[in-house]
C-alpha cells in the first residue's frame, strides 16, 4: 500500500497492477486527454474548441496561430504546439493502463447522456471498474460527513432498498452519509458508483480504502474527472458535486448543516433540472437544516424507498422493473432482503437499542441486567453487528440500523 503525507493527513493510493506496457494508443482519446491536461483550459473551453475541429485528434496538427484562434490562452496554445500536451497524455495513458482503468471521453459512446446535458460536462472521465454503469438510471445520495445515528441508518436503509430495486446508488465516498449510501448498496449486493475529488488511484479519506476495494469487487465503479495521482484539494470537491448530480436522475439529501457542501450538490441538481428529495430531520439538530429547508422550498419529503420510487419518471421505472427479478416486482415490505432469524438473546438486545440514539456498552448491560448475563449481551451484540442489524460507534456505543 502506498501512502503520502499531505497537509498533516495521510492519503492512501490504490496499488498499481502488474501491467507494464500501455495498450495501443487511441488518437481520439489521446487528444481529449491532451486538452484536459493542458494548463489554463477548463471543460467549457475544451468542448467549445473541439466543436470547431473536424476531429479532436486534429488538435495535434494545428499551428500556434490556429491554436490561439480557438481562444486558448497563450500558455495553453504553446503547451499544445510544443508537443508537451501530447507527451503528458501519453504518460497519463500509461498510468491509466497500469491501473487497469480506462478513460471515457466526451465523444465516446460510453459517455453518459445525462452528463452531456449539464452546462460544463467533464471532457474526460477516468474510470476504474464498470464504465457501463454510468449510463444506468441512478440517484445521488449525499449528506454530511458527521451524521447522527439516525442519519447514518436512514441513508443506508434507503440506499439498500433503492439499490435492491436496481436503481444505481451514486455518491462521493466521503465520510458519513456518502459512505453509508455505498454500504447500503453493497448490503443489497448491488454495484455502486463513487465519484471522487481525487485521482482514481488516490483513496480519500484513507479509512475508506476497504470500501473502495469492496465497490470494485462488487462490480461497481470509481470515477473522477481528475488525472491519476491528483491529491485532495478543497476546490476539487465542490466541482465534483456537479458530476454527482449530472450522472443521476435525482438527488437525495439525508443530513447536512446550513454551510455543508451538500448544498452545492442540491444547487447543481436544481440547475440541471434533476429531481430533488430530502429526508426530514429533528429541527433542533443542525444537520437537519439543509434537508428541512429544501423540503420547504419544494423538495419531496422522503421517509421510505416508495417515496422516491413513486416519483421517478415512468420510463425509468419501466426500465428498472424490466431488469428486476420476478419475485421483487410485487414487494410487500420496505426491503427486498430477508430478515435474519434472531435468537432470543439477540431479540432482547435488539429491542433495547434505538436507531436515533446510541447506547454505551455499560448502559446496555445495566438495562438488561435482569434478563441476560454480560457474556450473553456481548455475544448477541457481536452476532447482531455481523448480521448488519447493529452498528458499533466509537467508545463502544451501539445503535440499531434500519
Amino acid at each position: 500500500m502506498d501512502t503520502v503525507q499531505l497537509s498533516g493527513s495521510e492519503v492512501t493510493t490504490l496499488p498499481l497492477s502488474a501491467v507494464q506496457t500501455a495498450a495501443p494508443l487511441d488518437e481520439e482519446r489521446l487528444a481529449w486527454l491532451a486538452l484536459t491536461l493542458t494548463p489554463g483550459l477548463g471543460p467549457k473551453r475544451i468542448l467549445d474548441a473541439v466543436e470547431r475541429l473536424d476531429a479532436p485528434a486534429s488538435i495535434f496538427a494545428l499551428s500556434l496561430t490556429a491554436l490561439e484562434g480557438l481562444r486558448f490562452p497563450a500558455e495553453a496554445a504553446q503547451f499544445l504546439f510544443d508537443g508537451k500536451a501530447r507527451r503528458a497524455a501519453e504518460e497519463e495513458w500509461t498510468r491509466v493502463v497500469a491501473q487497469e482503468a480506462t478513460v471515457v471521453t466526451y465523444s465516446c459512446p460510453e459517455y453518459p447522456e445525462r452528463l452531456r446535458e449539464i452546462y460544463d460536462p467533464p471532457p474526460v472521465l477516468w474510470v476504474r471498474g464498470d464504465a457501463k454503469l454510468l449510463s444506468r438510471p441512478s440517484i445521488a445520495v449525499v449528506g454530511t460527513r458527521h451524521p447522527t445515528p439516525y442519519g447514518s441508518g436512514v441513508a443506508e436503509m434507503l440506499a439498500r432498498d433503492l439499490a435492491a430495486r436496481r436503481l444505481l446508488i451514486v455518491s462521493g465516498m466521503a465520510r458519513g452519509i456518502d459512505s453509508c449510501a455505498h454500504r447500503g448498496a453493497l448490503t443489497a449486493r448491488m454495484p455502486t458508483v463513487a465519484v471522487w475529488g481525487t485521482g482514481i488511484d488516490v483513496v480519500y479519506p484513507k479509512e475508506n480504502r476497504k470500501l473502495a476495494e469492496e465497490i470494485l469487487a462488487s462490480g461497481g465503479a470509481i470515477v473522477s474527472e481528475l488525472p491519476m495521482g491528483t491529491f485532495p484539494a478543497p476546490q476539487n470537491f465542490p466541482r465534483r458535486n456537479r458530476i454527482l448530480s449530472g450522472l443521476s436522475v435525482a438527488v437525495l439529501v439525508v443530513e447536512a448543516s446550513e454551510n455543508s457542501g451538500t448544498r452545492v450538490t442540491a444547487r447543481c441538481a436544481a440547475e440541471q433540472n434533476r429531481d430533488l428529495y430530502a429526508v426530514p430531520g429533528n429541527v433542533t439538530n443542525k444537520g437537519s437544516w439543509t434537508p428541512n429547508t429544501l423540503i420547504k422550498q419544494g423538495a419531496k419529503l422522503v421517509a421510505t424507498w416508495e417515496d422516491v420510487w413513486e416519483d421517478l419518471p415512468s420510463q425509468v421505472r419501466i426500465e428498472l422493473e424490466a431488469e428486476a427479478p420476478a419475485e421483487s416486482k410485487s414487494p410487500s415490505t420496505a426491503s427486498l432482503l430477508p430478515d435474519p432469524v434472531l435468537r432470543p438473546q439477540e431479540a432482547i438486545v435488539l429491542e433495547a437499542l434505538h436507531a436515533d440514539e446510541s447506547l454505551q456498552m455499560d448502559e446496555i448491560l445495566d438495562l438488561l441486567e435482569a434478563q441476560l448475563t454480560s457474556s450473553e449481551v456481548f455475544t448477541a451484540l457481536f452476532e447482531l453487528e455481523i448480521s448488519g442489524r447493529v452498528r458499533q460507534l466509537p467508545g463502544k456505543n451501539y445503535v440499531r440500523t434500519m
